[in-house]
């Protein structure tokens, strides 16, 4: 009885991660259906409705004790303020990458934010690196390089999306807050600000949803619960799965990505994104390979 319930555990966590990377990977194809509304004010949308579905599942899981607690206490508080900041700003950008044709970016910089999480661990948490961790984050690393000098410039969506995600894990790993009072706070942190921009861009003249259809309008309210879903699925996969069977699922989302980039959008994959992604693919495998020998003890 106990070996079933426990192989039905796994397989529901197996659904969950797939529903979760799943969206997280179709996610550009949502967006793209709002490409009218410029980024800025598309994340002020974004935060607002998540800001609603956040309370909502807080009055339905009788949880709002639990966010009292937070705001009483400063050691709660402040890296909520923080966490916020880090995740609207990985929204925006994300947001931002989708409207410029620039999906492949966004498929770069979540294919290395594990490897970023991995140095982070060690510069901030005082980790060590193992030999082959080395190895694939300099082979990344080596990526990210080469893609800069072939244009001149760096990926700087690639890493904003990548750094701004690995530190937001990092801090909502620190903090002491439960994964839907975190949703509930940081989007509520963030939507005063979102609220105060829509009212003025709508004095403004500027409001690209005003004339907005109904349907269009659904899409806009939906942003709430197409943030909040593969959420609450990871968090469900988490709770059922090992972390690093949660881990070898994170490829989905930038491989779907990729593929609606590249044969969807028809963006450009040149030479030097031949070279780029084979280093950070590669640098995937070793790691992934290191981090499950790691797990067995071998």
């Amino acid at each position: 009885m106990e070996t079933q319930n426990s192989t039905r555990a796994s397989s529901l966590g197996v659904a969950y991660a797939l529903g979760a990377y799943g969206i997280w990977g179709f996610a550009p194809m949502y967006w793209r259906a709002l490409e009218s509304i410029p980024a800025a004010q598309l994340l002020a949308h974004r935060v607002w409705w998540s800001m609603v579905v956040g309370v909502a599942l807080l009055l339905l899981t009788r949880r709002v004790g639990e966010l009292r607690v937070v705001l009483r206490s400063r050691r709660r508080l402040l890296p909520m303020l923080f966490s916020a900041l880090l995740i609207g700003t990985n929204w925006l950008v994300f947001l931002y990458a989708v409207e410029t044709d620039r999906v492949l970016d966004t498929s770069l910089g979540y294919y290395i934010n594990p490897l970023i999480s991995v140095l982070m661990g060690t510069l901030l948490l005082g980790e060590k690196l193992r030999p082959w961790q080395i190895a694939a984050v300099s082979l990344a690393a080596l990526g990210v390089l080469w893609l800069t000098l072939s244009f001149g410039e760096l990926p700087w969506i690639s890493l904003v999306l990548a750094f701004s995600f690995a530190l937001y894990g990092l801090v909502r790993k620190l903090a002491p807050v439960m994964p839907v009072v975190g949703f509930t706070l940081e989007t509520a942190i963030l939507a005063p600000l979102g609220l105060a921009y829509l009212l003025f861009v709508r004095a403004d003249g500027s409001d690209a949803s005003a004339d907005a259809t109904f349907g269009f309008r659904l899409l806009i309210v939906g942003t709430g619960a197409f943030t909040a879903v593969p959420l609450l699925c990871f968090n469900s996969a988490a709770k059922r799965l090992k972390l690093s069977t949660v881990g070898l699922f994170q490829y989905i989302a930038p491989s779907i990505s990729f593929v609606l980039a590249v044969a969807l959008y028809g963006e450009p994959f040149t030479r030097a994104h031949t070279v780029a992604f084979a280093c950070v693919w590669l640098a995937l495998a070793i790691y992934s390979l290191d981090s499950l020998r790691a797990a067995r003890g071998i």
